[in-house]
């Protein structure tokens, strides 16, 4: 599923970027970049730069990516700890840390067509001590109801959804304030944090003790050694548990279609 939300999340990232995207197949994405993400992406300053001095016609690259393991195709395997996603992540904070999208829909008899207001944030959970697990969550809070469902971005991929408000439509004004429902949003971050297995950070304290012992054989009699203290403190920053939430971006995103978990 991770790898799903990961697709998904790649699929509007190059759209909602202008990118054209040549293939898209459920393991793979093949996209034409633009001149900006090139320039965000491909690492060529020096490229750039000549082609901009000596006033050349640009050619941004294409991106292969693939998000199976199995997929035979060249590329990209895109995964978590990926420099690539990472850097797309650092991209999109950049370029689009927040946006307004509207659900492009058709008049209906007659009818101004009502649209219903949704806070929606992608959101990055790490778990870290020696070793690194991320879990990317994609949430969506209805602000006049105050529904809530964990697949947003994956339903929103469905919908065609533009930055401008509609002919014929007008956006409803949320019952519920985007800052609250962002604390919503929040709390229930912390909830799934709190119901999900532990046995990660319990491990690694056990694995943290067992090195602590030889450590402590190792400068016996030697407490006060600043070398001891060091390599003490070492061991603390390697294998302490930690738990860390990143908003990667989010949206107000006025919708017609009811969305569902």
């Amino acid at each position: 599923m991770q790898q799903q939300n990961i697709h998904n999340y790649l699929e509007r990232y190059f759209k909602a970027n202008q990118c054209t995207i040549e293939e898209n197949k459920p393991d793979s994405l093949v996209v034409q970049l633009t001149v900006e993400l090139d320039k965000h992406l491909m690492n060529r300053p020096f490229y750039w730069h000549y082609l901009e001095k000596i006033g050349g016609v640009p050619q941004p690259m294409k991106l292969m990516l693939h998000t199976s393991k199995t997929e035979k195709s060249k590329g990209e395997f895109i995964h978590f700890g990926s420099p690539r996603l990472h850097q797309i992540f650092d991209s999109s904070k950049k370029l689009a840390s927040f946006i307004r999208l509207y659900e492009d829909t058709p008049m209906s008899n007659g009818k101004y067509t009502p649209l219903t207001p949704w806070l929606g944030i992608n959101v990055k959970i790490s778990y870290q001590c020696d070793r690194k697990k991320d879990i990317l969550y994609s949430l969506g809070l209805q602000l006049m109801t105050g529904q809530m469902i964990i697949n947003f971005e994956e339903q929103l991929e469905k919908l065609n959804v533009i930055p401008k408000l509609p002919d014929y439509c007008f956006p409803l004004t949320p019952l519920i304030k985007p800052q609250s429902g962002m604390n919503r949003l929040k709390r229930k971050l912390q909830e799934f944090i709190e119901n999900d297995d532990h046995t990660w950070a319990v491990e690694a304290r056990q694995r943290w003790q067992d090195d602590l012992v030889l450590l402590n054989q190792f400068y016996e009699g030697k407490e006060e050694d600043e070398n001891f203290q060091n390599e003490k403190e070492a061991l603390r920053t390697q294998y302490e548990p930690n738990i860390s939430i990143e908003i990667i971006n989010g949206g107000l995103f006025y919708l017609k279609t009811a969305l569902h978990n």
